[in-house]
């Protein structure tokens, strides 16, 4: 197991003082996934997969309650590493994990919080090592087919002469999804040209990826039961990603004692991301300032929209039927850097040690963009845009000339201006690590990093809306001490502490005002500094490995641990639909146990997991919740407020558990080899409830657990040619995967009896919405199967 990112600082798993589980592509392979969050998901225990954006490819990864996903707005704490490149995306940590190419990757290591992994590791870190031509020859090609449209090719080839070697891999991968408008098209290609000579070898590879994705997103549950699981609640949603990296990494080995490793690289990724929503724009009669005409719109509070043209503001044009609107967000980022390591395996004391000494540096350039479109509703929630980009009047006078001289009352009437910035990021680590064999028995590791962060925000934008711009940096040194026993050559007792940082993200601080909330997963308003996240982590485990004369072998742990974030960073979702912002809230808790075993046979393969994660807020907070229901607690109002109507807040108090991170988590499966050539698999996967988002005060019903089904199997025709099957969710179990609350009133106006240019839906005649009923839950994929044909070079 590797104590860094880069090549060198490999230990053997008995020496490593935290929790750690590592996949090979056998591993990987096993269950023909092309979705390495699912492989996590079925084989790391304090892993589940949540889907906020309702399509297969654009899940996260949740591993202890800490998210790496490819949703803004989520708190990320997980820092991802390709080959050494930290991957979390520049403006806001996010993780494409369908950008990286299912059959290329050699092995995957998770481990847990380890402060030598650099910021956003207060989780974890996953580390993925991808295939060369050295480790990997011949070629195969892999066809699937099957449910929902899925068309599917894999490839693979790697060659090796003398000292050089090349790689290179393929998949090609299109679906039309289980819901409506929620097909996927995914291109991703990884290429390795590598040289080893006498103590050194080199590599330059490349991965490039193209996807573009239907999200769908969570339904009214009163939705689901009248139309059923392929409804899907505003559209349109699409994603569109495009990612080009190229790097080069080397180690070379100085002398019988000491290598020196390190990576390079450049990554450009652009994204462009359209969300239909239902608007709670309003029509109304304000006055014009500045020399604008009057409009005849205006947002929940007041605050009067213009249209914006070529010629600047003019008056807007109302659409028949029920309004809404077209979110818009794209950034266009380039990224580089370079990591050094350094490592000394010469004994110290006439004992064995090993010293890790590096450092890194990380840039990212962002072009960041964000616009509203007034549209109107059709038939199946579908928004259909007008061509009017929505702004506000940032030059309202003082007074708005309605005969009161009090200030005018228009606090949000730039909440839907267009916005355009640029955002630097500038990441620098240094640092140590020592593991010294005290005994031959046991083992203590020392160590810690500096991290220095620079983030600079730069309005490209509408003059007025210069408080965008700033600058916020963050540093803190994190120390990490552990110790592992060897009780006896088949059991390790381990335990270590270590501390993280997470600084707040380009996305974070720019959305960070309660008084100017942001498009979801946008960057609009100014702000007001964010703190960042540091996180204080605790474990104890034992591990065990027992070998066999017959070949059999038995692996297992157990451990326990305590994560404690101080600082932690949420979203909150304000009252204008479809907005939001992030704060500092105190303190929050992840604690509990995990429990792994697996057995291996010349015939036989089993695993079973289970993982306890109980995440909690430990300090009191009162932030907006205008959906739900069940929350009643009146807001801190502003005396100076026009709005008559009291909003609703909730009340966060220690203890209460956090959204969408369910407390258990079991695992179990097995591959049988029924005859020489034919192999039986199957997984189950079970998670118990999870909270709303929106229900951070725990007053409504969790959502409820789910336990699934999965089968596989693949019969060699001959060495060369093999057919395979796979069956998704075997007993077509109806569940959610996430859930948060929506507007019902805006829903029943925009559903039956929307009168846009589409005509009332006739699918959702007799739907009612219950007032009293705000859930929204992301329905899991019904029963599939699939079968494909591999064929080996």
């Amino acid at each position: 197991m590797k104590l860094s990112p880069l090549p060198g600082s490999e230990v053997p798993i008995g020496k490593v003082p935290y929790g750690v589980t590592g996949l090979s592509s056998a591993d990987i392979n096993r269950d023909h996934s092309v979705n390495m969050q699912d492989t996590l998901n079925n084989r790391i225990p304090g892993v589940v997969v949540d889907d906020l954006q309702g399509n297969a490819f654009q899940t996260g990864v949740q591993y202890r309650g800490f998210e790496a996903s490819p949703v803004n707005g989520l708190p990320q704490g997980i820092a991802v590493y390709q080959n050494g490149v930290r991957i979390n995306e520049a403006f806001g940590d996010t993780v494409n994990w369908d950008f990286i190419p299912a059959n290329a990757i050699a092995d995957l290591t998770v481990m847990s919080s380890n402060p030598i992994f650099g910021l956003n590791a207060i989780g974890g870190a996953i580390n993925v090592t991808m295939k060369d031509g050295f480790n990997f020859q011949g070629a195969d090609i892999d066809t699937r087919f099957g449910s929902f449209g899925r068309k599917q090719v894999s490839t693979e080839a790697g060659m090796r002469s003398g000292n050089w070697a090349a790689y290179g891999a393929f998949e090609a991968i299109n679906d039309d999804g289980f819901r409506d408008f929620s097909d996927a098209e995914e291109r991703r290609g990884y290429a390795d040209l590598g040289v080893k000579g006498d103590g050194a070898e080199f590599h330059l590879n490349g991965t490039i990826a193209s996807s573009h994705v239907g999200v769908t997103a969570a339904v009214p549950e009163e939705l689901l039961d009248f139309g059923g699981r392929t409804r899907t609640f505003t559209s349109p949603q699409i994603t569109q990603s495009d990612m080009q990296m190229v790097s080069l990494n080397g180690i070379v080995q100085a002398t019988p004692d000491v290598s020196v490793s390190g990576v390079g690289y450049y990554r450009h990724f652009k994204q462009s991301h359209i969300d239909g929503n239902i608007s709670e724009f309003e029509p109304c009669t304000v006055p014009g300032g500045a020399g604008v005409i009057g409009t005849s719109l205006c947002t929940e509070d007041g605050a009067p929209l213009y249209a914006l043209g070529a010629g600047g503001l003019t008056g807007i044009t109302l659409p028949d039927g029920v309004l809404g609107s077209i979110d818009k967000t794209g950034q266009n980022t380039d990224g580089y850097g370079f990591s050094l390591q350094a490592v000394n395996k010469a004994n110290l004391f006439g004992h064995r040690n090993q010293f890790i000494i590096g450092t890194s540096y990380d840039h990212g350039h962002v072009a960041y963009r964000a616009s509203s479109e007034l549209g109107t509703f059709l038939p199946k929630y579908v928004v259909k845009g007008t061509g009017q980009t929505l702004s506000g009047d940032s030059n309202l006078p003082e007074e708005c000339d309605d005969g009161d001289p009090a200030p005018c009352p228009y606090t949000d009437a730039t909440s839907v201006t267009p916005r355009s910035l640029t955002t630097l990021n500038d990441y620098v680590g240094v640092y140590a690590l020592d593991a010294f064999d005290v005994t031959d028995r046991l083992t203590v590791t020392v160590g810690g990093r500096f991290n220095y962060a620079r983030v600079q925000i730069i309005n490209t934008g509408e003059p007025s809306l210069d408080a965008l711009d700033g600058v916020n940096t963050y540093n803190r040194f994190n120390p990490s001490a552990g110790f592992t026993y060897k009780i006896n050559p088949n059991l390790s007792f381990y335990g270590g502490y270590s501390e993280a940082n997470r600084a707040a993200t380009a996305s974070e601080i720019a959305c960070s005002d309660p008084d100017n909330p942001c498009i979801i997963e946008s960057a609009l308003a100014s702000d007001p500094p964010l703190k960042q996240v540091v996180t204080r982590t605790w474990e104890l485990g034992f591990r065990g490995e027992h070998n066999y004369w017959t070949g059999e072998k038995l692996n297992w742990s157990l451990g326990w641990f305590r994560a404690l974030n101080s600082d932690d960073i949420i979203q909150i979702a304000d009252r204008q639909q479809g907005r939001g912002y992030f704060a500092n809230a105190g303190e929050t808790q992840r604690q509990g146990i995990e429990a792994s075993v697996d057995y291996r046979s010349q015939r036989f393969f089993a695993y079973a997991s289970y993982a306890y994660v109980d995440a909690t807020f430990q300090s009191t907070n009162i932030i907006p919740s205008e959906n739900n229901p069940h929350e009643e607690t009146p807001c801190p109002v502003d005396p100076s407020a026009i709005d008559d109507e009291v909003p609703t807040c909730l009340t966060i108090r220690p203890g209460n558990r956090m959204p969408g991170v369910p407390r258990h988590r079991f695992k179990v499966g097995f591959d049988y080899k029924l005859t020489p050539k034919w192999t039986f698999g199957s997984d189950l996967i079970a998670a118990s409830d999870q909270i709303f988002y929106g229900d951070e005060g725990n007053h409504d019903r969790p959502l409820p657990g789910y336990a699934k089904v999965n089968l596989h199997t693949s019969y060699d025709i001959t060495d060369r040619i093999q057919v395979y099957g796979l069956i998704e969710n075997l007993f077509d179990q109806q569940y959610g995967v996430y859930g948060t609350y929506f507007n019902t009133e805006l829903a029943q106006e925009a559903g039956p009896g929307a009168g846009g240019s589409g005509g009332p839906d006739p699918s959702l005649k007799g739907l009612k919405y219950d007032p009293d009923n705000a859930r929204t839950i992301t329905p899991a994929i019904p029963f599939a199967a699939y079968g494909g044909v591999k064929v080996r070079f």
